[in-house]
């Protein structure tokens, strides 16, 4: 080998030693960058040039031409970052639902300094002082002050509960959005590797980086898939539908309730449309759905992963109200709002619903299957038939009465009243002690509670479907007359105080008449179902919590593991820089001999 090849020898020494440290150096720069990847250099021997061969030696006579430096590559653990990615999508799932738990029991536990607890007691108290001296004007001024007082912070409150759903469904909008945006990226830096690394030289390492944080980003929000195809190109599902495939990012879409304005993911590609006239679109869902909310939460089935589908599970997907607990539980209680709302709004209906009846008791309603009451058919002179009806003789200015003879009730509702006159005859059938049925004809003017049945369809009857119907939060406020002059309640009948009606608004306080919903069969009394209502969301909160700490801890060992991998090391980074360093060296001084071998042979010849 020639004294020149050797020099030729020498370089690739120094280039390679060079190239090595300046990776060594990148990385050390990158020790404290979010998302970075080590990088680990390969170098290999260039090929060598044979002399001769012998068949009979042990080898042929070759002379090599030095190093090179062959690769530079990314040291990561596929499986490990698949399931990094799936334990922080499900520790997302539990970090969202642990915070919207957490900002149910604050709305519950302060309001304005003061727990919604003291508003139940201070209504209970201004009863027991009505039970004391049920004609004081003092006291039934108290007693619906009160009732003002409990209505309004359990509107405030529902309101909140409202107000948290229209915050989390901005969020999901946002979300979204960021989800797009992710995806986008991914498909740009799909194409950028791509293009570095066709001619198999070049590695675009850093590059890979940026879209490996992007897909620990995304895998924070949704349950993803992903997959790295042969040209380098990364393709990613979510919820297994594809989002990110060969040229295509297909994004994902908002679908607006017009009546809640709440968000619907879903995607677009799947699903069929209605083209209007000015090019507006009507989406069919069915089956284009992002997520299946109503597939069971569970961590065997993977359904519990994702931040974006826990605030589409804790939002719910409509202001919910007591009328769900019956028709409607099994879709309310996946929901962390929905299900609170529910109950809630149950406890107040409760509360108004047994307030107004011992009230209308008084006023003289006469109800089926209360104080002896067995029926009540109405017959109106255009021939429709009431039966099985809440109603009164019209009494105008009577006992806990108006003044156009309607019932008083201390809840009312907002958008309609809560009886109706109505002109016919009336039977009613009694039944006495020993269980003897008698009837009795009454003609003339009645009010019968809206909430029966008048004709079908009935505008005026309640009904979930119409919010405007009902007893709800949505829907109740005092009686106006009344809140201006609590005096009409009176408490004086035919001269004498009405300490009967007192005590019943009394005892409705401590009658265990009440559940939570239809899987708790514990009864309570009104005081009774807010403690349980409290002390579900409090349990409910501490699972979420404890599950969200398990699943902390688990993450925290994965990226540990994982970060053993990817991770820069200093004292090893070090260490290589040293023998690198040493390499390059090493190199220098054979150059050097090299070059003083040649001079030595150049000077000797030119002599």
């Amino acid at each position: 080998m020639s004294l020149f090849s050797s020099l030729y020898i020498g370089a690739s020494g120094l280039q390679t030693s060079q190239n090595a440290l300046n990776t060594t150096a990148h990385n050390l720069s990158n020790a404290d960058t979010k998302g970075y990847t080590r990088q680990q250099i390969q170098q290999a021997n260039r090929p060598y040039i044979t002399l001769s061969t012998n068949p009979h030696s042990i080898s042929n006579q070759q002379t090599g031409l030095g190093t090179f430096y062959s690769n530079v590559k990314q040291v990561r653990d596929y499986f490990l970052d698949m399931t990094f990615r799936r334990e922080s999508g499900r520790s997302m799932f539990y970090q969202v639902s642990t915070e919207t738990m957490e900002e149910v029991e604050s709305l519950l536990g302060e309001l304005n300094q003061e727990a919604f607890q003291t508003s139940m007691t201070d209504l209970w108290t201004s009863v027991q002082e009505l039970v004391k001296t049920p004609s004081s004007s003092v006291c039934q001024g108290l007693f619906v002050q009160r009732a003002e007082e409990f209505l309004e912070r359990s509107v405030h409150i529902y309101d909140s509960l409202c107000a948290y759903q229209n915050n989390m469904n901005e969020k999901i909008k946002q979300n979204v959005i960021k989800i797009n945006n992710y995806g986008n990226q991914i498909l740009k830096l799909n194409e950028q590797i791509r293009n570095i690394e066709v001619g198999g030289i070049e590695h675009a390492n850093d590059l890979r980086d940026v879209r490996n944080q992007l897909l620990d980003e995304l895998a924070e929000l949704a349950d993803i898939s992903f997959k790295e195809n042969s040209r380098g190109e990364v393709s990613v599902q979510i919820e297994g539908v594809d989002f990110v495939k060969g040229d295509m990012c297909f994004e994902i879409a908002l679908d607006q309730d017009d009546v809640t304005g709440f968000y619907t993911p879903f995607w677009p590609v799947n699903a069929k449309f209605t083209e209007l006239p000015d090019g507006t679109r009507i989406y069919d869902l069915d089956g284009a759905r992002v997520f299946d909310l109503s597939r069971e939460i569970s961590t065997d089935l993977d359904t519990d992963i994702g931040g974006l589908k826990a605030m589409l599970h804790a939002r719910g997907d409509h202001r919910a109200d007591y009328t769900d607990i019956e028709n409607n539980y099994g879709n309310v209680s996946q929901s962390i709002i929905m299900n609170m709302q529910a109950e809630f709004d149950q406890l107040i209906h409760n509360v108004a619903s047994k307030l107004n009846s011992i009230l209308a008791g008084a006023a003289g309603v006469m109800t089926p299957g209360e104080n002896g009451v067995k029926d009540v058919e109405i017959t109106l002179a255009d021939g429709t038939v009431m039966q099985g009806v809440q109603a009164c003789k019209d009494e105008p200015g009577g006992y806990m009465r108006h003044e156009d003879g309607s019932p008083i009730q201390l809840f009312s509702k907002i958008t309609t009243p809560g009886y109706r006159k109505v002109t016919g005859m009336a039977v009613v059938t009694v039944v006495d002690e020993d269980g003897n049925e008698s009837t009795e004809t009454i003609t003339g003017d009645f009010w019968v509670y809206m909430e029966e049945h008048l004709g079908d369809p009935d505008p005026e009857k309640e009904d979930p479907m119409r919010p405007e119907t009902i007893y709800s939060l949505k829907n109740i406020q005092i009686d106006q007359e009344l809140k201006h002059s609590p005096s009409m309640l009176g408490f004086m009948k035919n001269g004498e105080e009405d300490r009967a009606t007192a005590e019943a608004l009394s005892a409705a306080f401590t009658e265990e008449a009440y559940t939570l919903n239809p899987h708790v069969k514990k009864a309570s009394t009104f005081l009774q179902y807010y403690d349980d209502l409290v002390a579900q969301v409090s349990n409910s909160g501490y699972a979420f919590r404890s599950v969200l700490i398990n699943q902390q801890n688990t993450v925290e060992s994965t990226e540990n593991a994982r970060e053993q991998i990817i991770g820069v090391s200093s004292d090893e980074e070090l260490s290589n820089m040293i023998k690198f360093q040493n390499a390059y060296n090493a190199s220098s001084r054979y150059i050097n001999a090299i070059s003083e071998m040649l001079e030595h042979v150049i000077t000797a010849l030119g002599r």
